[in-house]
């Protein structure tokens, strides 16, 4: 394990751009809750437990459609939950390496808590891949806008349900929903995300073209929904690039040159730290 910090640590030192790739292990330590597996998102939802709903399955634009109190009292309490959470030390700790690196950053994330800007990192250096819950959408898609979501989403606990008014779109009046791509979801508006996307890839074409030594940082992104780790491993194919896989579940890593650190986020990023302020 020691030897694997300093690895990483050195890589960082040496390198000339970082890419901060996030998946959901990344929020566990700020106090989110861990959904892998339904005993886990049972566990933060009780309620949906009583119903023998799944994630996969609650996390569904059907739900908009057939129980819209109970599609909100969801995302509802994600949203306020997400708004009230504190990031870790450690989103602090990447955005000051992030802006030591001669060719700058890039978070790739599949989170949609919106931490990392809430963090202070630059909006156009992050790239939601599945979208954000800080921005709504029709759930009819009578328009393309997607809009900054203002609304307050009032949880009832016990009955777990969302109270009226629920959130509305601007334009026609119908129920909205938030611009997330969820499970079997032919509505999502993924205009923001596109967008995004299109700034990343004139950033990845920077460091190819400048040879850049990037290094990429890849925290608590699992292989269930393997969108995060699909693009590290793409990434990391990058000539002289070092991927350093951070994951206290799934740590392995494909390549000799690659690093494997087997912890949670906070604790992790802490002992690079530690190892680059004695380098």
């Amino acid at each position: 394990m020691e030897e694997e910090i300093k690895r990483a640590a050195f890589a960082i030192k040496n390198a000339d751009a970082l890419l901060i790739a996030s998946g959901a292990g990344m929020g566990v330590d700020s106090g989110l809750p861990d959904f892998r597996g339904d005993e886990g998102f049972w566990k933060a939802y009780p309620p949906i437990a009583k119903l023998g709903i799944s994630f996969s399955s609650m996390a569904n634009p059907y739900w908009f459609e057939e129980r819209p109190h109970l599609a909100w009292a969801f995302y509802g309490h994600r949203y306020n939950l997400y708004k009230k959470t504190v990031p870790h030390k450690g989103f602090h700790q990447l955005l000051e390496l992030g802006e030591k690196m001669p060719s700058g950053y890039f978070v790739f994330t599949s989170n949609v808590d919106g931490h990392f800007q809430s963090t202070g990192y630059h909006d156009d250096m992050i790239y939601e891949v599945h979208g954000s819950i800080n921005h709504f959408q029709c759930a009819d898609r009578c328009t393309p806008d997607i809009w900054e979501a203002e609304d307050k989403i009032v949880v009832d606990e016990e009955k777990f349900e969302a109270l009226d008014p629920l959130p509305r779109c601007p334009h026609c009046g119908q129920l909205a929903r938030p611009n997330i791509l969820m499970f079997n979801d032919y509505s999502w508006i993924y205009l923001r995300s596109n967008e995004q996307e299109k700034t990343y890839s004139k950033w990845v074409n920077v460091i190819r073209k400048s040879n850049s030594k990037l290094v990429i940082i890849e925290i608590g992104a699992g292989s269930s929904v393997p969108t995060v780790r699909h693009n590290s491993r793409r990434m990391s194919a990058i000539k002289d690039a070092v991927l350093i896989r951070i994951n206290p579940r799934e740590p392995n890593v494909h390549s000799l040159n690659n690093i494997s650190i087997p912890l949670g986020a906070a604790e992790a990023i802490q002992k690079i730290m530690d190892e680059l302020n004695q380098i």
